[in-house]
């Protein structure tokens, strides 16, 4: 129990720290289908950075929000809401947001997907499950600690990252840098 407490504590302030002992355990069901309440939510669960990262580089006029997240995250928890409004004032005008957890797999079941439910998120939810993150964090950002929460916001090749926790008038502010 002592080392989950100790992971969570530092994961909140630098998920750059090595997690391959926490992440080990490798859920290898591309997909989880829930069809009921019970099930909490359809979540997508990527192995590898590689096939998560052409969700990172879409192509298509649309401004393209990416929040890289955890439960254990205070702060992740925190703006999580800022970024369901954004979904949802911004929806109709081209703007998509993408939810990726960084849970560790053997809180899928009872930690993730419930909260999921509990905070009724409609955003896309997947959950990046790569535990070799001193490899595919510098490929999101080179300056990026491994700390979360993160932010990604771009559309077709403009792209800004953010590694700050957001308020509501903070995050609609950057997103309209890429509306006008």
């Amino acid at each position: 129990m002592k080392k989950i407490v100790v992971w969570a504590l530092l994961g909140c302030f630098a998920c750059k720290n090595d997690v391959k002992k926490e992440t080990e355990l490798k859920v290898n069901t591309p997909e989880i289908t829930a069809k009921t309440t019970e099930d909490y939510a359809a979540l997508k669960v990527y192995d590898n950075f590689d096939s998560l990262e052409p969700l990172l580089n879409i192509k298509d006029d649309k401004v393209h929000v990416v929040n890289f997240w955890a439960t254990w995250c205070a702060p992740c928890v925190k703006e999580l809401p800022h970024f369901e409004k954004l979904r949802t004032v911004y929806a109709k005008k081209g703007v998509d947001v993408l939810l990726v957890s960084l849970d560790f797999p053997n809180a899928f079941e009872t930690k993730l997907k419930p909260f999921i439910a509990n905070q009724n998120i409609q955003s896309s939810v997947v959950v990046l499950n790569d535990p070799d993150s001193n490899t595919w964090i510098p490929k999101i950002e080179s300056s990026w600690s491994g700390s979360i929460p993160v932010t990604i916001i771009y559309k077709n090749n403009i792209r800004k990252f953010y590694e700050t926790p957001f308020t509501y008038e903070a995050l609609e502010k950057e997103l309209h840098t890429f509306l006008e």
